[in-house]
């Protein structure tokens, strides 16, 4: 038993990071202190202004555990790496975890080339980004190459140079042929210096090469050539249009701003980058305090920050944020040079502030009615089915489907609903071991059985380990059984549910003759359901899911060729009898009760496979 009273008195009086968990270990909230005995004490005091959420939480705590650091440096890293790993709830999280793309000039290479990329890296290349776009990046990658004809090959120059024949884009004038030695290693970096301009932004130069170009080629009745220049200028001409002038001392910066309600936040990003505007995005906070605007910006910079790989000189804030100095000390330390988070109240810098303000307070909004329709999808069309079958509470739904390939190796697989949503990471896949042939029924109560007994038995281990049913793979028990069909496989499941003494009402999706859903049979009673309803809705995404999932099962079990049967033992049949086989027999019974004669009467089978075959059934 965890003495609080006891344990407090042993914090130490230093930096470090601290966690709280609940009584199934599950890890509540994550936090960071100067001085651990004061701030952790701090919560088990009479409560002063902490509000709802801190109350419940620490209502929740039934032990705390921490960890020593050298100084609040090293707490702040501790605290994010922990919180992005456990995701606790009662900590402000950032929703989103998106990589942003850059564009790469490989300058360490004797002929460069330019690249897409998810990552920046301490390499020999020259970054460009990020940016918020990848199909923009992407279109400016083929943009420049059309433009300098650089390569794009992955060939070893100037090792492989003449090795083998030129690719396609020599041939359609989008390549200079580098790896024929059809141009030298000075003239293609002079080509490769032109991209650097252009990406830093210089476009005045292109535009009037192209442009004159264009002229000349259309003086000379060359239409095909300037109709190809006139293409390409107005390529660049919108490129360049694009870069929105923010700010003339050319620097890099985010502008960070947030607008919130009361359940969640949006943080809106402007990501200015040599001084030009060229995107923003924004993220989503959950488990926000109302009218904690600092803390939530605060949460956001330490958890964005210290996953995206590049970071600007400056961030531009909409308010001042707790811990300012320590975390610009931190960003510094991970960027090599110095980091300013400044918050403006004048001039051109405070409006952009604002405007970042006013764009998230426009997507909030915009999403509200988003996800009004979203929850009706979802959570409304849970709550109409337990309206229907006369349930109180519905949040997780299970169904599963049996399939075989022609007879033989039967599979099942279950499918996972939570609050009417998908929930991929919990399907789970059998392979039936105890059923030969096409029989449904059978099939589904083991695989029911095994689902149901697995669950039973990690239950049993985690409690003998004071561990949370989080760490088990089928320790989840659905509120709801759901079953692909009517009264048969309704009683299958009630049998096996019945026999591990388990308390969980199963529904049956009934179908009509054109194979549509049109009730849901629940005990002992076919119900009808509003075709138009959400409800509907969701029993047939459920349905087509586990359908969906079971046939992509069997894809994966046939592309691999992993489907093995008993028939894979027997001495000299291979694929091609094994086909002959499963194609003229319904079932490894009728094999097995089949003569020599019978056998051998396959064209693909001669007499002494079909011997091979009888002696293995029929061995003692």
């Amino acid at each position: 038993m965890f003495n609080f009273e006891e344990e407090l008195k042993k914090l130490p009086k230093e930096p470090g990071v601290y966690i709280m968990r609940d009584e199934k270990n599950a890890i509540l909230y994550v936090g960071k202190a100067v001085n651990l005995h004061n701030r952790v004490r701090s919560y088990f005091r009479e409560n002063i202004g902490r509000g709802p959420a801190i109350d419940r939480m620490v209502s929740l705590i039934a032990r705390f555990e921490y960890i020593v650091t050298d100084s609040e440096l090293e707490a702040l890293v501790l605290e994010n790496n922990l919180i992005k790993e456990n995701s606790p709830k009662y900590n402000t999280l950032l929703k989103d975890d998106k990589t942003y793309p850059y564009i790469k000039v490989t300058l360490g290479e004797e002929y460069p080339r330019i690249l897409f990329s998810r990552t920046m890296k301490k390499d020999k290349s020259k970054y460009f980004g990020p940016y918020t776009s990848a199909g923009a990046v992407k279109d400016t990658i083929e943009l420049m190459n059309k433009l300098y004809q650089l390569r794009t090959c992955n060939r070893s120059l100037p090792r492989d140079i003449g090795l083998e024949r030129p690719c396609l884009n020599y041939h359609i004038k989008q390549c200079l042929g580098p790896c024929q030695g059809y141009i030298g290693k000075e003239e293609y970096r002079q080509q490769v210096e032109q991209a650097l301009e252009f990406l830093n932004g210089n476009y005045n130069g292109i535009l009037k090469e192209l442009e004159g170009r264009m002229k000349t080629a259309a003086e000379a009745l060359d239409f095909e050539s300037a109709a190809s220049f006139r293409d390409l200028y107005n390529s660049v001409k919108q490129v360049a249009q694009k870069q929105k002038i923010t700010d003339s001392a050319g620097e890099d910066k985010d502008v960070i701003a947030l607008y919130q309600d009361e359940r969640e936040a949006v943080v809106q990003v402007f990501f200015v980058r040599d001084g030009k505007l060229i995107g923003r995005e924004h993220y989503y906070m959950k488990n926000v305090s109302s009218g904690d605007k600092a803390g939530i910006l605060e949460n956001f910079v330490k958890q964005f920050y210290a996953g995206t790989p590049f970071i600007p000189r400056e961030l531009m804030l909409q308010c001042e944020i707790g811990d300012r100095e320590l975390i610009e000390k931190w960003l510094s330390g991970r960027k090599g040079s110095r980091v300013y988070l400044r918050v403006p109240k004048i001039g051109s810098k405070e409006k952009l502030v604002e405007l970042a303000a006013q764009n998230a307070r426009h997507i909030l909004e915009q999403d509200r009615e988003r996800l009004k329709r979203e929850e009706g999808r979802t959570i409304g069309a849970v709550k109409e089915i337990a309206a229907l079958l006369g349930l109180e509470h519905i949040e997780r739904m299970e169904a599963f489907d049996i399939s075989n390939i022609n007879g033989f190796e039967n599979v099942g697989s279950m499918i996972v609903f939570e609050k009417g949503k998908p929930k991929p990471s919990d399907y789970r896949k059998f392979r039936i071991k105890t059923v030969s042939g096409p029989d449904d029924y059978a099939c589904m109560r083991e695989v029911l059985t095994r689902r149901f007994r697995h669950g039973m038995e990690e239950s049993r281990e985690l409690e003998e380990k004071e561990l949370d049913r989080q760490y088990g793979r089928f320790t989840r028990f659905p509120d709801l059984l759901m079953m692909d069909g009517g009264r048969g496989q309704v009683n299958i499941a009630l049998s096996v549910l019945k026999e591990l003494e388990l308390p969980i009402p199963v529904c049956g999706m009934v179908k009509d003759d054109s194979h549509r859903t049109r009730g849901l049979y629940f005990n002992n009673v076919e119900l009808p359901i509003d075709t138009r309803s959400e409800g509907f809705k969701l029993v047939t995404r459920i349905q087509d899911e586990a359908h969906r999932f079971a046939i992509e099962y069997h894809r994966s079990l046939r592309s691999k060729d992993q489907v093995k049967s008993v028939l894979d033992d027997i001495p000299g049949v291979g694929p091609a009898r094994r086909k002959a086989l499963m194609r003229s027999f319904k079932s490894i019974e009728e094999i097995r009760n089949a003569e020599v004669e019978e056998l051998a009467a396959l064209p693909e089978i001669n007499r002494r496979a079909a011997e091979e075959i009888y002696r293995f059934f029929h061995k003692t």
